[in-house]
């Protein structure tokens, strides 16, 4: 038996729907098949950096290059930028595990740096030239879609970096990058390296927000995955060339809720 619904119910409850519904809608284009999502009720988004933000492995590469040209020394600098970035994940693994207490990633960087360097047999250097060698991180150069992108997606939400590196580090990047955040967040401010859950909840608490209202938006499926077990809404964005023409870099969304080809497409998705 079907019970009448006065237009006044009917409208009641529609509103309630929609005022309690944050999740992204995704419908299928006609043409090309992509799904398209509609904007969604979130009021920060937060990024990793790496990857996302910047150009990590060209950036690092010219840097190995030009010191090594200045000393003479032979060297193939793509694959130094890729050794270095190999050591990311066990050195925090050591800090994750107990071995190591707290270090900042500044520090994680020097100690595969000095590994490296012996492993590349690249030697003579001072300990001014490898300082300025390890902060060839806070020189990256963002993605050419980065920063006009970040500077759209402001206008409408709270911007912040939720990276792995340093607050000192993300500082120093921001000015050198014109990377244009309202606020710098991350794993030092709670002593937990992603994917420990800490630093995802952290980005919510430190802005006053709930998890839902913050969306977390990376290359790597991995972070989005840590980010989503947390609560956070997930945006995935691609960086095909993170890791050089030989890379496996992540190419295809899978269990987010806005897949986007760069930050302009992003922000044209949630309305910015």
């Amino acid at each position: 038996m079907r019970i009448p619904v006065s237009r006044r119910e009917f409208l009641q409850t529609g509103a309630m729907v929609m005022a309690g519904s944050n999740v992204a809608v995704h419908a299928q284009s006609g043409a090309g098949g992509r799904a398209e999502a509609t904007p969604m009720a979130v009021k920060a988004l937060v990024f990793d950096t790496f990857g996302t933000v910047v150009d990590w492995r060209s950036s690092v590469a010219r840097e190995v290059a030009a010191l090594a040209a200045k000393k003479g020394a032979t060297l193939d600098d793509a694959k130094f930028a890729d050794a270095w970035r190999a050591g990311y994940g066990p050195s925090m693994n050591r800090v994750r595990s107990g071995e190591l207490p707290w270090t900042t990633l500044d520090t994680l960087h020097r100690m595969t740096l000095d590994k490296i360097l012996v492993d590349f047999k690249f030697g003579g250097l001072s300990d001014d030239e490898k300082d300025s060698l390890n902060r060839a991180w806070h020189r990256l150069t963002p993605w050419p879609d980065a920063v006009a992108g970040l500077a759209r997606l402001k206008k409408k939400f709270i911007i912040a970096p939720l990276s792995n590196g340093n607050i000192s580090l993300m500082t120093d990047l921001a000015k050198h990058s014109a990377l244009p955040w309202d606020v710098i967040l991350g794993a030092e401010l709670v002593h937990h390296y992603k994917p420990d859950p800490q630093v995802y909840q952290s980005a919510a608490d430190i802005l006053d927000l709930k998890p839902a209202d913050v969306m977390m938006v990376a290359a790597h499926l991995s972070d989005l995955r840590a980010a989503k077990a947390v609560g956070l809404r997930t945006a995935f964005v691609t960086r095909p060339k993170e890791f050089g023409p030989d890379g496996k870099p992540d190419l295809k969304a899978d269990g987010v809720d806005i897949s986007a080809t760069d930050f302009n497409d992003l922000a044209r998705q949630l309305g910015a």
